[in-house]
């Protein structure tokens, strides 16, 4: 039976492509032919159709035609040209098909008042026509067109904008923009409404079709318990003495857009390799902006790039930077950035004021080399020694700024002569810092709240003779170990908010320094005071220098043993070996829903501890040999506390054993069924929510009294009583 099915099936398929080829057959042989489509609707200067079937003999003629007044309908096509505002041409496409084109021949601009021009549109609605095409061999027609043209004036504003781009400058110091969908200057933004270059015909165009929202710029729309939103005929009972009275102006928007300015648009070769030219600089420097030599070129300076040093980089207006780079010298250096020359350091920068800034260098000496010579090579004879001199070990940068612009540059160059053997690992500095004034451009760690992960920021009271009651901001350091972990050659680094941490380094002590414990304990005192020099922390992430409220004290205490210790000739008690600071933060407030963490105090405190050296294992001659040295640990930590936010009164024993009054537990609070008059409403003062809230119970009291209930009761008990 499957088989029968599929023979009835592939038959019928047979059938159709048979009658089609046929039918096509038919028409070619009785020169027919036909539109395709028969029917167009224009509403562009332009329309095309195709003429299918024998064409060599069709010619095409076009009249403008219109319904008859009794039937309705269009008459015959006639083969009788008439003239029209439309130009007709034809193209050949292939050998059965020719390719139908009509053309507007008039411009779509809309006249201007009292104009004599005719090559305009008078009305907004510019043509409104019926079209017929007919496809004629000799003098009888063969096919029909129809075009309904319905094509509007297009609408260009008197100052039509150019082809510029926005440039949204620094938001912060640039005021609110009140309409967010104006993105081109100087001319009509479609569905723009509130764009003020729109002209009342260009509204009337998508009037209906406005951007909706904030980025249309209307306001959110009003929830259902706003005042205003409520009509006559769907409010329920309560609405009047429930509702909540709100500007419309108060929307979660504002400050979501801005005033910016244009710049000239200049187009770029697409699909193509561009050409590399010399970079263009612009007029004035911008935050994160290249600086730029007088002649046009890039200002560089050694920095770090994916970890790598690059000698070139690009130096970027206010962007303080602080690199080191490490160097496995063979032979002494003889190019730049180890052997520089003063004329090559002195070079005239553009200050992006329409002058220049030339750098002035400043050479400085270095007599120690440790910080610079980490790990020299192997000991060889004094015969082998070679000496490199000047060679250029550091170079600082500052940057003195003003606005937009660069008043001066400081270089100072520091120099050394290098004693090579077989070879030598040279960590030569470059930095680069911008003042302006005198003070440095610090970044922020929060606005105003500190985040986690920013710095926390210290600070130092001004002792110099200018002394102007400011804070000169400094950072609480831990310590930051590097190759053999040794005291003498760590590092520091910052603390950061919010994250706990624990570091330390290993001084070398022997036994004669344990015969010295008071000047073993300021050694260590003061190694520890080196990472804490600041006496005040900012509360916030972006605290005022001048404002002495936005600092909190730092507190120090000294942990003493619990039980009295004396020194003996081989160990030492009371060594504060460890430094701890804690951090207390609370939340002081929400920004877009994020909280707002402050630094409410903060205290350093010291762990002491007893030396002695360990002879244990063998090894002896530390106790032996009193210049022989043992490694002990020296360790910092922070710790961040969260003080936690004060919920209100505490929970009575009811609350806690029966959860479902509890409000943060359940999804029906019936605690707050009278919220306004208890005291978990804070808006207003609780003398104040509670007078209200009696005076709303005594209306609804007597309307309860005065109401259609009690009224009928009265007339129900006058009836009976009669």
């Amino acid at each position: 039976m499957a088989n029968v099915a599929d023979i009835l099936f592939s038959s019928s398929i047979s059938r159709q492509v048979t009658c089609v080829l046929l039918i096509i057959s038919l028409a070619h042989a009785q020169n027919i032919v036909d539109f395709q489509p028969s029917y167009l609707i224009a509403t562009g200067p332009t329309v095309a159709a195709l003429l299918v079937g024998n064409t060599s003999d069709v010619s095409l003629s076009l009249r403008t035609v219109s319904p008859s007044n009794t039937t309705g309908r269009i008459g015959s096509p006639s083969c009788v040209a008439e003239e029209t505002q439309w130009v007709l041409t034809r193209e050949q496409v292939g050998k059965t098909a020719i390719r139908v084109q009509l053309r507007l021949d008039k411009s779509l601009r809309l006249c201007a008042e009292n104009e004599t021009d005719t090559d305009c549109c008078p009305n907004p609605l510019c043509v409104l026509e019926t079209l017929q095409v007919a496809a004629c061999v000799g003098s009888t027609p063969q096919a029909s067109l129809l075009i309904q043209a319905k094509i509007h004036a297009l609408l260009v504003p008197a100052n039509a904008g150019s082809d510029n781009k926005t440039a949204i400058p620094n938001q912060v110091y640039q005021p609110l923009g009140s309409c967010p969908c104006d993105l081109t200057s100087r001319a009509c933004d479609i569905r723009c409404c509130c764009d003020k270059d729109c002209s009342m015909e260009d509204l009337k165009l998508f009037v209906s079709h406005c951007l909706p929202g904030p980025f249309g710029g209307q306001v959110s729309p009003a929830p259902d318990y706003q005042c205003s939103v409520q009509s006559s005929e769907n409010s329920p009972d309560w609405f009047p003495f429930l509702c909540v009275s709100s500007p419309p102006e108060n929307n979660p928007y504002l400050g979501l857009f801005y005033q910016g300015d244009t710049i000239a648009y200049k187009p770029g070769p697409s699909f193509q390799m561009p050409v590399l030219s010399a970079p263009e600089p612009a007029n004035d420097y911008v935050q994160g902006s290249p600086i730029f030599t007088l002649n046009d070129q890039y200002f560089t300076i050694p920095q770090k790039v994916l970890g790598q040093c690059v000698n070139n980089a690009p130096v970027a207006f206010l962007k303080n930077f602080k690199v080191k780079c490490v160097t496995l010298l063979h032979s002494c250096p003889t190019g730049y950035p180890l052997q520089t020359l003063l004329t090559d350091l002195r070079i005239k920068v553009k200050n992006g004021q329409g002058g220049d800034a030339i750098v002035d260098v400043t050479d400085e000496v270095a007599t120690d080399l440790s910080q610079f010579i980490s790990r020299p090579g192997s000991v060889a004879s004094s015969d082998e020694m070679l000496a490199c001199e000047n060679v250029t070990l550091a170079l600082d940068y500052k940057f003195y700024w003003r606005e937009n612009g660069i008043t001066s540059i400081v270089l100072t160059r520091t120099v050394g002569t290098i004693t090579l053997n077989d070879s030598v690992v040279l960590t030569t500095r470059y930095s680069a810092v911008f003042l302006n004034g005198e003070f440095m451009g610090e970044p922020k760690s929060g606005n105003p709240g500190y985040q986690v992960g920013r710095p926390v920021i210290a600070g130092i009271v001004d002792t110099l003779d200018n002394y102007t009651g400011s804070i000169q901001r400094t950072s609480i350091n831990l310590w930051k170990p590097v190759s053999d972990g040794l005291c003498s050659a760590a590092e520091l680094k910052p603390v950061v908010f919010g994250e706990n941490s624990t570091s330390g380094c290993l001084l070398p002590v022997s036994r004669q320094n344990l015969t010295q414990c008071d000047l073993l304990r300021e050694t260590v005192t003061s190694l520890q005071g080196a990472l804490i020099k600041a006496t005040y922390v900012a509360k916030s992430g972006n605290p005022d220098p001048l404002t002495m409220t936005d600092w909190v004290n730092i507190s120090s205490v000294t942990l003493n043993s619990s039980t009295p210790m004396e020194d003996t000739a081989s160990s030492c008690y009371g060594v504060p070996s460890h430094q701890h600071v804690y951090v207390w933060s609370l939340v002081t407030g929400f920004v877009d829903g994020i909280p707002q963490r402050d630094i409410h105090a903060v205290k350093v405190s010291y762990s002491p501890s007893r030396w002695a050296l360990d002879c244990g294992g063998g090894d002896v001659s530390p106790c032996v040999d009193p210049m022989e040295t043992q490694l002990f640990p020296i360790t910092s930590s922070v710790t961040f506390i969260d003080i936690p936010v004060n919920t209100g009164p505490p929970k009575t024993r009811f609350q806690i054993n029966f959860t479902e009054y509890d409000c943060n537990r359940n999804d029906v609070c019936w605690p707050e069924l009278a919220f306004p008059i208890t005291r978990y409403y804070t808006g207003e003062p609780y003398s104040q929510s509670l007078a209200k809230g009696l005076i709303l119970v005594f209306f609804f009291i007597a309307a309860s009294v005065l109401g259609t209930p009690w009224r009928q009761i009265r007339q129900a008990w006058n009836g009976a009583a009669l």
